[in-house]
């Protein structure tokens, strides 16, 4: 990506793919590396003009820019444990996209999530009380463990036993919901197609960025 690249306008399209390939490298192992340079840092320091919005889980082990392969500037990052949908969040990304003019948010979700492992947890008959501010945060995410486990009850599956991948691909489905219900701003750019919102599931051990639900770009999927 050229220094003019970084500048010009993207489509959905355009911002998801660049996406999708600086993953590949980074999965490959041939990462490029752009804009972490000092030329980059001085170019950027009057404003920024980020390629995507992306809203994460908190794990040390999801940085952004480089499992995407890009630099500063080139992501606005907004993140919790869980990548659970709160005001702040709602706030920042509707500012990415109205005064940043982001055509793309990207919600990534991760397997052996803890906060959803604590939601599963949470579940259980004889389950501790959690400190308040924990469990305001993971409680988003209990609904989507109960409708796994009621899913599945007639295969006798317990809070011991779900699949927390599954509880958290639920998850990541509620979350990109909920930021279209929450933001009428959002809503409706993505309803003009200005804007495009994926929600992707990244495979620790990979390196790879799975899409679960893509929404205004030209190749719109809702699994």
């Amino acid at each position: 990506m050229t220094s003019a690249d970084a500048t010009r306008t993207v489509t959905p399209d355009e911002a998801w793919a660049e996406m999708v390939a600086g993953n590949a490298r980074f999965v490959a192992g041939t990462p490029e590396h752009p804009h972490q340079d000092v030329e980059r840092r001085n170019e950027i320091a009057a404003a920024q003009t980020p390629r995507a919005a992306l809203f994460g889980c908190s794990d040390s082990r999801l940085s952004a820019e480089i499992i995407f392969d890009m630099g500063l500037g080139d992501l606005f990052v907004v993140r919790n444990a869980g990548q659970v949908a709160g005001d702040s969040i709602v706030g920042s990304l509707e500012y990415a996209v109205e005064v940043l003019k982001v055509p793309l948010i990207v919600v990534l979700g991760h397997d052996a999530c803890g906060a959803v492992r604590a939601a599963i947890e949470s579940t259980h008959a004889d389950a501790p009380v959690l400190p308040p501010s924990i469990w305001r945060l993971i409680a988003p995410i209990v609904p989507a463990v109960r409708r796994v486990l009621r899913a599945s009850a007639d295969q006798g599956v317990t809070p011991e036993t779900v699949d927390a991948e599954q509880v958290g691909r639920e998850h990541l489905r509620d979350t990109v919901t909920a930021l279209l219900q929450r933001s009428e701003l959002i809503s409706t750019a993505v309803a003009e197609r200005r804007l495009a919102i994926v929600g992707a599931n990244y495979r620790l051990a990979e390196g790879t960025v799975v899409p679960d639900v893509i929404l205004g770009t030209s190749n719109d999927a809702a699994a």
